[in-house]
């Protein structure tokens, strides 16, 4: 929601001021800027004399200033979500939340519907979780067969080389499948152990 909305304000924000928007990639930081600074404020720090951006009455800014003030608000919200899901995971699953985060974790766990599904998943199952249309796709029309679902995020597998992305994916969705089962059935906790093997073993 948040991305979708801010691929609208950057359009709008760019027949106003699209220096910023060719700038600052970060949509984050993009809405904050909008937020916090006018655009003479901007053109100085820019070393502009004038823009190539058109000029907006007050009563234009307005609407585009007040979407800017609800995606950060969603992304405040996000930020506080995203608390309350770690604190929940560290209670309920603590081994998957330091092997996957919170954010990957979190999503696997609704792709699989509850702990003990995924628990009893295999890893290759795992590791396609939130790919489930493009399988489908490739079912159904012979479209390529995807290799990574939710897992293509995970910081170890996002830095891998292209030509390892496959290698690293599957050892991770390895590790996920015994955090989960380690967490399902009440183990101690060796989250960290796991993580720590994986980045030795991926070098």
């Amino acid at each position: 929601m948040c991305n979708v909305l801010c691929r609208r304000l950057r359009e709008w924000y760019g027949f106003y001021f699209p220096e910023l928007g060719r700038d600052v990639a970060d949509n984050e930081a993009f809405v904050r800027i909008v937020l916090e600074k006018p655009r003479d404020v901007l053109m100085k720090e820019y070393n502009l004399k004038e823009s190539l951006g058109g000029s907006f009455r007050e009563e234009d800014l307005a609407p585009m200033l007040s979407l800017a003030n609800r995606i950060h608000g969603l992304y405040g919200m996000r930020e506080e979500l995203m608390v309350y899901l770690e604190r929940m995971m560290e209670k309920e699953c603590p081994n998957m939340l330091a092997v996957a985060g919170a954010g990957i974790g979190g999503k696997v766990l609704e792709e699989a519907g509850s702990l003990k599904r995924l628990a009893m998943m295999s890893s290759s199952t795992i590791q396609l979780l939130g790919a489930e249309q493009a399988l489908f796709r490739h079912l159904k029309t012979g479209a390529r067969c995807p290799k990574y679902g939710h897992i293509i995020n995970h910081p170890l597998v996002a830095k891998a080389e292209r030509s390892k992305k496959g290698k690293t994916a599957r050892m991770l969705a390895n590790v996920m499948m015994k955090a989960a089962r380690l967490d399902y059935f009440k183990g101690e906790f060796q989250g960290d152990v796991l993580l720590k093997e994986l980045e030795e073993k991926l070098g």
